[in-house]
């Protein structure tokens, strides 16, 4: 059964650090290319970073670029998020998504093909 689950989340103050991790199985994710998004209380969901199923090739929306940082680990199945310089205006739920096809780029639109359940990131002192 193809599944995503996302760790990692929590409460942090104002120029903290968290680690996010998307652990991935019942598929192979090498072939993939992964995206986190992330959605705020009222506001659309919103993409924030992409990396290429090689991860050789990563994209950042401007409002995370130079803060945070996507990598992955095929052996592991996994993907990361690593948050830096968090701001309030960080906090969301964090999703991490498997584009539909055997996408290995990154691409805009991504076309979501499944979604994590979310981990909650709290930017607040």
């Amino acid at each position: 059964q193809l599944q995503l689950v996302e760790s990692g989340g929590g409460l942090v103050q104002p120029g903290g650090s968290l680690r996010l991790s998307c652990k991935a199985s019942g598929f192979v994710l090498d072939y993939y290319a992964i995206a986190w998004f992330r959605q705020a209380p009222g506001k659309e969901r919103e993409e924030v970073s992409c990396i290429s199923s090689s991860g050789g090739s990563t994209n950042y929306a401007d409002s995370v670029k130079g803060r945070f940082t996507i990598s992955r680990d095929n052996a592991k199945n996994t993907a990361y998020l690593q948050m830096n310089s968090l701001k309030p205006e960080d906090t969301a739920v964090y999703y991490c998504a498997k584009p539909r096809l055997a996408q290995r780029m990154c691409v805009k639109p991504f076309g979501v093909g499944s979604w994590g359940q979310g981990t909650q990131v709290t930017v607040s002192s």
